[in-house]
């Protein structure tokens, strides 16, 4: 059976899953979306290799509406890529062998939902060196990103990407431009589209079940 609970760092909540043993295993960072908290992601861990570390930090700005999201709310704006620089410090600052003993520190994942997702692309193309893959769900880039110097360590990583023709909140030709920037950059992508709305399909989560052994990955 293994471990599930809850750490408070710094008044910082993460939920985190590790198995029972020695180790070293895999890390699964996941990330949720805008108001969502420590508890949403858990639905697509059955879609993830099991025999892994799962983290599941809170995001560390409450949304006015309830929940918690990785930038400061700004009305009728889209997130700019340094918005996210807080919630990327924190996170690096969290994945340590201190926090995480049994943790195989060459090996992190990241799969992120919407704005968790848009963490989950600028962290890999921020430091790419210590991320071996990314998963972004129903997604974007922020704002600037994709006018900022590429780091060559990002070609040949993997990303899966998947998203709804009919997504009402962040629309297809976003994804698109996601797909094509990061193909762009070197990255080797796997793009799952389907006729859903902001959320992931039922052949989109068996893309992303497939897409970890397919490539060798965790």
């Amino acid at each position: 059976m293994d471990n599930v609970e809850l750490l408070a760092m710094d008044d910082w909540v993460i939920k985190t899953r590790q198995p029972k043993g020695t180790g070293p295993y895999p890390i699964f960072l996941l990330l949720h979306g805008w108001t969502g908290d420590e508890n949403s992601m858990w639905i697509f861990v059955t879609g993830l290799p099991s025999d892994a570390i799962f983290v599941a930090p809170r995001g560390i700005f409450p949304a006015p509406g309830g929940g918690y999201g990785w930038h400061p709310y700004q009305e009728n704006r889209w997130p700019q890529a340094v918005d996210f620089h807080p919630a990327m410090n924190k996170i690096i600052d969290l994945l340590t062998q201190k926090n995480f003993p049994c943790g195989d520190f060459s090996n992190i994942n990241l799969v992120g939902f919407s704005q968790g997702a848009a963490l989950a692309l600028t962290l890999l193309l921020t430091y790419p060196a210590q991320f071996q893959s990314a998963v972004g769900l129903s997604g974007f880039l922020p704002d600037g990103i994709m006018q900022l110097p590429q780091n060559p360590l990002v070609r040949g990583k993997h990303v899966f990407l998947a998203h709804g023709t009919q997504d009402e909140f962040v629309s297809i030709q976003r994804a698109r431009q996601t797909v094509d920037h990061m193909e762009r950059a070197g990255v080797n992508v796997t793009y799952c589209e389907d006729n859903v709305g902001h959320k992931l399909s039922a052949s989109c989560f068996r893309g992303l079940e497939a897409f970890f052994s397919q490539n060798n990955l965790a």
